[in-house]
């Protein structure tokens, strides 16, 4: 099992020769079921959360009654109309990002490595939308930023390293005391957000029958408020120190899943122009007529076809390889197979997307694929990005909202050909992936930018 794209073609290969799943073997202690077929991913996703054996405490990875109650109280964080408020930030961020491309091209560099831009964008857009926060983070570096890109790095690096999986090990590695380090001056951002805001909320509540004057009351809510304000069935809500997990969850979840899921669909557009002018003409003509060149939360639900390359891109280069599971009980599947209790299932997304048994070419980028007339029949389980049942992501809904307005707002300002890979030489046709914590490429995702002749109209 390899994290490089060798380790994506033996995926490739279990599934033609396999069809649904497998059983791996280490030893006579270690089993692990890899599942990647419709069929039997089913009935395993859709399985009660309480169900799911898994340790920790944030919403991602809590169990049973502890995961329900959570996830009721932040379910009204994500509610339609609270993502509405957040369109407004996505426009900016972005816009910010495009100056600096604009900037590059005024100096010449029309060749972008667009990951690193992309990912400071989405960490731009989730601290003003989780935290109401300004850092400034595409234009200048701060000490939170950068202790985020730090411990994705150590995270990983931790993961590749057998022997650094050892607790008592790793904090006394150079490594480790760097990754305590940088998860300190994280959690005391966090803390110092949230205590700050729950002195704030207490104090309204406590004026709430005197006339508002804080300036906090004009403040649009973001998801700290929100899950501050949130109480289960008891009247209990969250303790400052969940409500500190959530969010760090949220930005960790966040960001780099949904830098990675903008740069493959960009980089698939790229490589296909005759769907990108097809996207760019649904765009234009969404915001034809209009003085401001903005994507609004009513013209979300308007961009079918560029919806429909979002989707076959998450397809076929998911920002998440496979869900992990145990259960607390066997798990029956079709043909009178079981996944024994306690036994690690790893639900291939990969092998899923890419199976020939489920997808005809499956290595195409092919978004007519999503079209309603040709989905009949067709699993809900086939197409599971954001996983799928009671535990799928509960940041779907921002995430595609975001996914949609950077890629109209790109598509808009600017065409998109193949960049070049310096270390290669070449135009960047067949990257090699790197599936890390979030799909990568080795070397970085390259554009060749051209700014339209529309950009440059607004300009002037």
């Amino acid at each position: 099992m390899q994290s490089t794209e060798e380790g994506l073609q033996q995926v490739d290969e279990l599934v033609k020769t396999y069809k649904h799943s497998c059983s791996w073997f280490f030893g006579p202690f270690y089993h692990l079921v890899r599942i990647f077929h419709p069929d039997y991913v089913k009935p395993l996703l859709m399985a009660p959360a309480s169900l799911i054996c898994v340790p920790g405490h944030s919403l991602l990875i809590s169990n049973g009654k502890e995961w329900a109650r959570k996830r009721r109280l932040l379910t009204p964080a994500f509610h339609f109309d609270i993502l509405k408020n957040y369109i407004t930030t996505f426009n900016t961020s972005t816009n910010t990002m495009h100056e600096k491309w604009r900037s590059m091209l005024t100096d010449g560099k029309t060749n972008i490595e667009m990951f690193n831009d992309v990912t400071l964008m989405t960490l731009d857009s989730l601290l003003k939308c989780a935290f109401s926060y300004n850092s400034n983070c595409q234009e200048s570096t701060s000490e939170y930023v950068s202790a985020i890109v730090e411990l994705s790095d150590l995270i990983l690096n931790r993961r590749l390293r057998i022997w650094h999986h050892w607790d008592w090990i790793y904090w006394r590695t150079q490594q480790g005391r760097r990754f305590k380090k940088a998860l300190s001056i994280v959690h005391r951002f966090t803390r110092e957000v949230v205590q700050k805001r729950r002195t704030i909320i207490n104090h309204q509540r406590m004026t709430e029958s005197q006339p508002d004057l804080s300036t906090a009351g004009q403040r649009r809510k973001d998801f700290v408020d929100i899950i501050l304000s949130s109480k289960d069935e008891d009247g209990q809500g969250l303790t400052n120190e969940e409500v500190e997990a959530e969010a760090n969850t949220f930005m960790f979840a966040g960001h780099d899943t949904t830098a990675s899921a903008i740069c493959w669909t960009l980089y698939n557009l790229a490589h296909h122009d005759h769907y990108q002018e097809k996207c760019r003409q649904e765009v234009m003509d969404l915001l034809q007529g209009r003085d401001e060149h903005e994507i609004e939360w009513e013209d979300l639900s308007n961009l079918p076809f560029t919806t429909m390359c979002i989707r076959e891109s998450l397809r076929l280069h998911s920002p998440v390889q496979a869900v992990t599971r145990k259960y607390t009980q066997d798990m029956l599947l079709p043909g009178n197979r079981t996944v024994p209790k306690g036994v690690i299932c790893l639900v291939s997304l990969y092998g899923t997307h890419h199976n020939p048994a489920v997808w005809s070419n499956p290595h195409e980028f092919y978004p007519l694929r999503f079209d309603p007339n040709n989905t009949s029949g067709r699993s809900a389980s086939a197409f599971i990005p954001f996983s799928a049942g009671p535990r799928n992501c509960i940041g779907q809904k921002f995430a595609l909202a975001e996914l949609r307005v950077v890629v109209a707002l790109t598509l808009l300002r600017f065409h998109l050909a193949p960049g070049v890979n310096p270390e290669v030489g070449s135009i960047s046709g067949d990257v090699r992936r790197l599936p890390q914590l979030v799909l990568r490429a080795e070397g970085g995702l390259w554009l060749q930018l051209e700014p339209l002749k529309l950009e440059e109209n607004e300009s002037e």
